[in-house]
């Protein structure tokens, strides 16, 4: 007698019950081991690691231990039959460790992304499930033995369609094969994703993140991942993803924090568009190259270095060779302030062997460390700080005219003056562009720690020296780098991938373009591929995968308060997160309309926590929904996040505004 479909869920659910107890074991197993190293910083290395695997090892109930089942065949080419489920972290049993969950990394679980009916890579049939609140509710078999058209999957498109709340989920269970191609891609692969709206460029980075740091574990210990975002608060949005896969390594930080703790600064300042356009141009690097590098004096007396009954004489034209042979050797400036003292010693230990001496290294470690040699090494070669110098060269208008000459003119040397000098450093009002710069000579001085791997998000509207400061962290290591031309909205922003990705240093990487939307619906997308012949030609259009086409709504009216207030209110009725996009100036006006109208909101950016705990009072409307206060979001801050009904406004120059739900 076949088995009944009330059957199979009983099994299957049965199978997650199991799952989860072994999977609470194994975390108990990881919190009664204690750290014993051979020394104390050997057991704290030690407790860290644990404390990592206590991480990975959480259990979250509202979440489905697995999603997806592959059953392999040897008919099919597998080496033996076995049923494998596929979910976010390795879960072993009791008897023997066998397996109860694969991990979705795991090279084992491929399949479950990439076959195909007749390319069933060894297995015969995919199951997915259907969960709510962490409890089994359904299944999907797909047949992989024969070629066909592919079933199209209600539980997937449930899943892509599902109403958001709080931060951003992972996408494990709906990965689709060319996302998975570019997750898998090799550690020392740079890839460029150029993705339209929804295709899930910032999901595809995170879990690039997590599979990397599960393939290469060993090589990544040191190094490490790095996540760069566009803001603060699409940090917040995110922060949960990585977690949730059993990965807590990887830092995330925006670019203005990278370079913010990296120089010990605080961005106070701000430049206008003309200013930032010139601080944030790719020619500054050689500006400030040659500002650096102007500090070299020529040496014009002779080095004497007294010793003993004895004066060791050094001419004036080898130093100026010894000195040019450090340049020639492109060592970082401090670099060869430091290696300049042991080769004047060396020069002067030739003459001491000419005159019958046998000086050894520790004479000349002794010379080398000597008051005349370091004073003529600090002469020739001088000290040099990062911020002192940006000070100098933003304030000195004819130190900045001769490390700009031929690059800057006249009228953008002055552009990038401060109009008002402050009276000390720390009275400085440094803004991003400011730091960039700094932390740009402070790379020509002393080169930055690479990372292994470095994931940058929303690149498209990051300036060439912002791009700059981000490779830099990556020059050991390789770089995924995630955005949309057609999404570009800083003066800044960059029309070609290419030449983003020479200013990132790694101009051969492997470019990708994601065409294909899951998230938005048809009549949003279609809509704003309107705009793509004149903003980003080159780009492929793109279109959605949801059958569901959406709901959109254009409106222009000379008086919005009435209208902005009702689509609001109407917006709110429909399930899920509600956001209310307005631009940056605008939003003190909106604030002050929709407490008018005794509309409650959460203000984006003024809440850091706003995606951890949101406000939901059950009631009051549809089977299913619950009521919740919308978001107003500044437009600048948009960016990678995701509602499910957005209220944008706009207004435009006719003194009309539009309005689209």
């Amino acid at each position: 007698m076949p088995e009944t479909a009330v059957d199979i869920l009983a099994r299957e659910r049965l199978h997650l019950s199991e799952s989860r107890a072994a999977l609470q074991r194994m975390r108990q197993h990881a919190a009664g081991l204690e750290a014993f190293g051979g020394d104390h910083v050997s057991t704290e290395h030690l407790k860290q690691s644990l404390y990592r695997r206590m991480k990975a090892l959480e259990d979250d109930p509202t979440v489905p231990l697995f999603f997806g089942r592959l059953d392999y065949d040897t008919s099919r080419g597998a080496e033996q039959d076995e049923t494998l489920y596929i979910g976010r972290r390795h879960v072993t049993g009791e008897a023997g460790g066998e397996p109860l969950v694969i991990d979705w990394r795991a090279g084992m679980s491929r399949p479950f992304y990439q076959a195909r009916p007749g390319q069933p890579m060894g297995v015969r049939l995919r199951r997915r499930f259907g969960f709510s609140h962490g409890q089994l509710t359904a299944y999907e078999d797909e047949e992989l033995t024969e070629a066909g058209q592919a079933v199209y999957s209600t539980i997937m498109e449930s899943e892509i369609e599902r109403p958001r709340s709080g931060p951003m989920r992972d996408i494990v269970a709906t990965i689709q094969p060319e996302q998975d191609s570019i997750v898998r891609a090799g550690l020392s692969q740079s890839l460029c994703v150029q993705g339209a709206p929804g295709t899930g460029k910032t999901a595809i980075g995170l879990h690039r993140a997590a599979y990397l740091l599960y393939a290469f574990r060993e090589q990544l210990a040191r190094s490490g991942v790095l996540v760069v975002g566009p803001n603060d608060s699409f940090l917040s949005y995110i922060a949960d993803v990585l977690p949730a896969l059993g990965e807590i390594d990887a830092a995330q930080t925006t670019v203005t924090s990278l370079v913010s703790q990296a120089n010990h600064l605080t961005v106070r300042g701000f430049d206008g568009v003309p200013t930032a356009l010139i601080k944030g141009d790719a020619r500054m690097a050689e500006v400030l190259h040659r500002a650096v590098w102007s500090h070299l004096r020529t040496a014009s007396a002779p080095l004497v270095v007294p010793r003993g009954a004895y004066q060791w004489r050094v001419g004036a034209y080898l130093i100026t060779e010894v000195v040019e042979e450090l340049r020639q050797r492109g060592v970082r400036y401090q670099a060869g302030r430091a290696m300049l003292p042991q080769r004047l010693a060396h020069q002067v230990l030739l003459r001491m062997e000419a005159g019958g001496d046998s000086p050894d290294d520790r004479v000349q470690n002794a010379v080398a460390r000597s008051k005349p040699v370091r004073a003529y090494a600090d002469a020739v070669w001088p000290a040099l700080d990062p911020v002192k110098l940006i000070m100098r060269l933003l304030t000195d208008a004819e130190f900045l005219k001769v490390a700009a000459d031929g690059i800057l003119n006249p009228e953008e040397q002055q552009l990038i003056m401060m109009n008002r000098p402050p009276r000390s450093l720390t009275a400085a009002r440094w803004s991003l562009a400011d730091v960039i710069l700094i932390d740009e000579v402070a790379d020509l001085l002393q080169r930055t720690p690479s990372r292994g791997h470095v994931i940058i998000d929303e690149a498209q509207d990051l300036s060439p020296m912002m791009l700059r400061a981000v490779g830099r962290r990556a020059t050991t290591g390789s770089i995924t780098v995630l955005g949309d031309l057609a999404q570009a909205t800083t003066p800044w922003a960059t029309r070609s991938w290419r030449e983003s990705l020479t200013h990132l240093g790694h101009p051969n990487a492997l470019m990708e373009e994601l065409v294909a939307g899951f998230r938005v619906p048809g009549a949003v997308i279609d809509f704003a591929a309107r705009l793509l012949p004149h903003i980003a030609p080159t780009l492929r259009p793109p279109h959605s995968v949801r059958r569901h086409r959406g709901e959109l709504d254009v409106r222009s009216t000379p008086r919005i308060g009435e209208q902005l207030a009702e689509a609001i209110t109407q917006t709110m009725r429909n399930e899920g997160t509600v956001g209310v996009i307005v631009a940056d100036s605008a939003v003190p006006d909106v604030r002050r309309l929709l407490r008018h109208e005794q509309l409650e909101y959460d203000l984006l950016g003024e809440d850091p926590e706003i995606f951890d705990a949101r406000a939901e009072v059950p009631g009051g409307g549809p089977s299913g929904t619950q009521l919740r206060k919308p978001i107003l979001v500044p437009a600048s801050l948009a960016k990678g996040l995701e509602f499910d009904h957005v209220v944008p406004w706009s207004r435009l120059r006719s003194s009309r505004e539009n309005l689209i739900t």
